[in-house]
């Protein structure tokens, strides 16, 4: 999967809510209801993770999560990054 130009990513970010393009990465906080609500959220994403061989890079806190996508291989956001971070918000 090719890596996408910043135009094209800055054009999908239009429909992402609350996501950022910063050093090479979508990023974003999310915050829960509570701690479980975090991990349940995190679960989920690793399945899809697991589904689409795209992995994030998370932080845990409490009630909250940093998530960010971006293709280590190639060094840059794809498609399965924006996919992913789609698929993020539908689960909050």
């Amino acid at each position: 999967m090719n890596l996408l130009n910043k135009k094209d990513i800055f054009k999908k970010l239009e429909d992402l809510d609350g996501w950022v393009y910063v050093n090479n990465n979508l990023s974003k906080e999310l915050k829960f209801q509570t701690y479980m609500d975090s991990i349940s959220f995190i679960n989920e994403i690793a399945k899809k993770a697991d589904q689409l061989n795209h992995h994030p890079d998370m932080i845990i806190g409490w009630c909250t999560i940093k998530i960010s996508f971006t293709s280590h291989d190639k060094g840059g956001v794809t498609q399965k990054c924006i996919e992913m971070a789609k698929f993020a918000n539908s689960l909050v």
